[in-house]
């Protein structure tokens, strides 16, 4: 049985935090999208100075998830004024919860998402959200096992390719 840890990622932690973000992305999404859409969208999203100033943001946590000791995936939460869309402030989103290829089917997104239920409780929050692709079926169905249903939806930008993300919530 493996051992699941998670650390609290600090400023310091800014280019492990990149260089996974890069690679758990591009292995969830490369396949599905050019690689100008890619490259423009990692460019975005992960350059150093944006993940410096989410990491510096009090209404977001990321956490690094260790599988006996190795770095094995990442989750980042809002809450408040920080999340994605304007959900309310009984509302914790999780914005990103990505896992190292080598590391799927560990109990990772399980534990992780457990901390985001943690974490919404210890805030006094009532649900947590979070948006899925329309094609990624294999997070949608792990969602919904553990109790999400589909509350909306809302565009996401790849680059230039506009894309639909469902809108998933669990009351708490």
């Amino acid at each position: 049985m493996s051992t699941i840890q998670l650390k609290k990622v600090t400023l310091a932690d800014l280019a492990t935090l990149r260089q996974i973000s890069i690679e758990t992305f591009t292995d969830t999404f490369g396949a599905q999208n050019t690689p100008e859409n890619l490259r423009a969208y990692l460019d975005e999203a992960y350059q150093p100075a944006k993940l410096q100033q989410e990491l510096s943001e009090p209404a977001a946590q990321f956490y690094f998830a260790y599988v006996d000791g190795h770095l094995a995936g990442y989750l980042k939460l809002n809450h408040d004024a920080a999340q994605t869309e304007a959900m309310g402030n009984t509302a914790l989103e999780v914005e990103r919860i990505y896992v190292r290829t080598t590391f799927k089917r560990h109990g990772l997104g399980s534990r992780m998402i457990a901390q985001a239920e943690q974490v919404a409780q210890q805030l006094g929050k009532q649900k947590i959200w979070l948006g899925v692709w329309e094609k990624n079926f294999a997070a949608q169905h792990f969602y919904t096992k553990l109790g999400f249903v589909r509350t909306g939806q809302h565009d996401f930008m790849m680059g230039d390719d506009r894309q639909t993300d469902f809108i998933l919530t669990k009351q708490l």
